[in-house]
């Protein structure tokens, strides 16, 4: 649906939300999975084949003069900044401007900078256009978040959420084993296998641009910021969809909201709103966010690196244990996924990061007694992270789901940009400084830096998680724009009439 330039500004009763939460499953569903969601495939790629080819990059011959560390420290470093940074900027413009606008910007964002990528000469340029890619990649992780949990039922949303997220890491697979391809000098020479694994990520990134076309506004934004009519019409078009799949009338919704609409809302509301209304939810998030990304920016970054240092595997070769874990990974939030939302979200989200952490101690153990080979690591690693995945992605999911539906883009942004910096900028340094000098003290280590703070985060979230499953976004959180809506609560939508 179009908007006008100048939406006419009031208060409003909808029953957008209600009607949104009790669709059943459709088509339509999966349009939005598949059109947001295909786009963590991309960021697992890209991490994961850098990683992978850190090896090859610093190898003569390669067509760039820049050293395996370098590659794993300063340019995955430079990688999350990026993601930081594009986070903070598009979270702000996707609160203001929609869900939409941002998460078409974005994506062409990524694909300007993959494709410069693929064309570097040297080291400076390889660094500028990492933290360019990294831009795109943090602006979309607000946007996408945003859109996929104001279009998805309350009754899925833990399990679709987590499953979207999780699919990063059939992205790395792909990474993975394209990279053991790509570095293959048989097929191609040094300086040319590895830009084409970046030219892929292109192409896949305009095959996602062409669908996601087609992924609506959310309504939620819409009937906030002055586009009610629109929203109303939206919704009805979606529900006419669903009872032509169906065959059948769908449920009267439930319950309304009544808004004081408003174009935008200041920053320092925002901010005020987070940290002040919701304390304990911001101290969640921020636990949940610097666990997760020290324990996967560094071992995304420095897997390959352990691999060829500790257990002699070839540079050409770690994609394959790679691959192995990753799709544990993507089996975690796919298994687990559902429970999210039957057995809730707080026994989910601290018994995930809390078992990770212990077992990702034991593996620490086992290592520095040499009991290891590069297999064996690798089984232990896939188990570790089977847990830690889903654990990671319901961090995503908490922070998009318990703050007021006017701040959900930004404080994804703000607490992906803080947690992210936090353990996401300084996990791939600390991990590539212990794991490159070839000492096991030193990787046992950085091991148990990454477990100690997943279980920290879990023990957290024993405490201050909020049991969200099954439960409309505005009854988690009342809209700041509800009327008597001041943040700091819970807000059960009353019955009104609509309109």
């Amino acid at each position: 649906m179009g908007q006008s330039s100048q939406p006419e500004i009031g208060t409003v009763t909808t029953r957008v939300p209600s009607r949104l939460d009790r669709l059943p499953w459709s088509r339509w569903h999966w349009m939005i999975v598949i059109g947001l969601g295909t786009v963590w495939i991309l960021d697992g790629l890209e991490v994961t084949v850098v990683g992978n080819i850190a090896s090859r990059l610093s190898e003569k011959g390669s067509g760039l003069a820049i050293t395996d560390g370098q590659v794993t420290g300063i340019g995955a470093a430079l990688y999350v900044a990026g993601a930081c940074a594009g986070a903070l900027v598009f979270g702000w413009l996707t609160d203001r401007f929609g869900r939409k606008k941002l998460f078409m910007v974005t994506l062409a964002v990524y694909l300007a900078a993959t494709a410069a990528t693929a064309l570097s000469f040297t080291a400076w340029w390889f660094f500028l256009f990492r933290f360019l890619t990294g831009f795109g990649i943090g602006g979309e992780y607000a946007a996408i978040n945003s859109a996929i949990d104001e279009l998805i039922p309350s009754k899925y949303r833990g399990r679709v959420d987590l499953i979207i997220n999780g699919s990063y890491w059939l992205g790395a697979v792909g990474g993975a084993l394209l990279s053991v391809l790509a570095l293959n000098t048989n097929i191609f020479p040094k300086d040319l296998g590895w830009r084409l694994t970046f030219a892929l990520g292109v192409v896949l990134g305009l095959v996602i641009l062409l669908v996601r076309r087609h992924v609506p506004e959310s309504p939620r934004w819409m009937f906030i910021h002055g586009y009610e009519r629109q929203a109303e019409d939206l919704v009805s078009d979606v529900e006419r969809e669903v009872e032509e799949e169906k065959g059948g009338r769908l449920p009267e919704a439930e319950g309304s909201i009544t808004i004081e609409q408003h174009r935008t809302i200041s920053l320092w509301t925002i901010a005020k709103t987070l940290t002040a209304g919701y304390p304990k939810r911001a101290v969640l998030g921020f636990s949940l966010f610097v666990g997760q990304a020290f324990l996967y920016n560094a071992i995304t970054f420095g897997f390959g690196s352990i691999l060829v240092n500790f257990f002699d595997v070839s540079s050409g070769s770690t994609g394959y244990f790679f691959a192995a874990i990753a799709f544990g990974n993507f089996l975690g939030p796919l298994l687990l996924g559902k429970l999210f939302d039957t057995v809730g979200r707080r026994k989910m989200i601290s018994g995930t990061y809390i078992l990770s952490g212990i077992l990702l101690f034991a593996t620490a153990w086992v290592f520095d007694e040499g009991r290891l080979n590069a297999t064996t690591m690798t089984v232990c690693w896939g188990v570790v992270l089977f847990f830690a995945s889903a654990g990671a992605s319901s961090a995503y999911l908490t922070v998009s789901e318990v703050f007021p539906m006017e701040t959900r883009a930004l404080a994804i942004a703000l607490f992906y940009a803080i947690g992210t910096a936090a353990g996401g900028i300084s996990g791939p340094l600390v991990f590539s400084s212990l794991t490159s000098s070839g000492n096991v003290g030193d990787a046992v280590l950085a091991f148990c830096i990454g477990a100690g703070l997943m279980t920290a985060a879990g023990l957290v979230a024993v405490f201050l998680a909020v049991a969200a499953e099954g439960r409309s976004l505005e009854d988690i959180a009342t809209p700041l724009s509800a009327r008597g809506g001041e943040g700091g609560g819970t807000h059960t939508t009353p019955s009104a009439p609509a309109v």
